[in-house]
């Protein structure tokens, strides 16, 4: 099982990292070739999404690799699956079907993370 934990803690790390990079990097207007979803967000909180799933990507992997403050794994992992919630509300109000599906994996790939290295499987 740890092992399954560390395979989707890394996905979930380099999924958030490229999405919250982009969020920060891009302007809105780029943006909304990819995403069509932030029409509807405001630029701050848009930047702000992406700079919270970049510090969840960071806390997914830091702490277990360098073993300082590990509880901070699954809190991050909290914050991930609070973040997918949202997204996944978002894209189904917009009737993107596919990237609720995409967000709903991802919630349940976060939840498990939080479960395990809360639980049985903590650091």
């Amino acid at each position: 099982m740890n092992v399954v934990l560390w395979i989707l803690q890394i996905l979930l790390a380099v999924i958030f990292a490229v999405g919250g990079l982009t969020k920060v990097t891009q302007p809105k207007v780029k943006l909304r070739e990819q995403m069509g979803w932030v029409e509807g967000v405001p630029e701050p909180a848009v930047k702000t999404l992406g700079a919270l799933e970049v510090l969840a990507a960071v806390g997914l992997i830091l702490p277990a690799v360098t073993g300082i403050a590990t509880v901070l794994t699954p809190l991050a992992a909290v914050g991930a699956a609070i973040v997918m919630a949202g997204a996944v509300v978002v894209h189904a109000r917009a009737k993107e079907y596919p990237g609720t599906a995409f967000t709903a994996v991802l919630l349940v790939a976060a939840l498990v993370v939080a479960w395990g290295r809360f639980g049985s499987y903590a650091f």
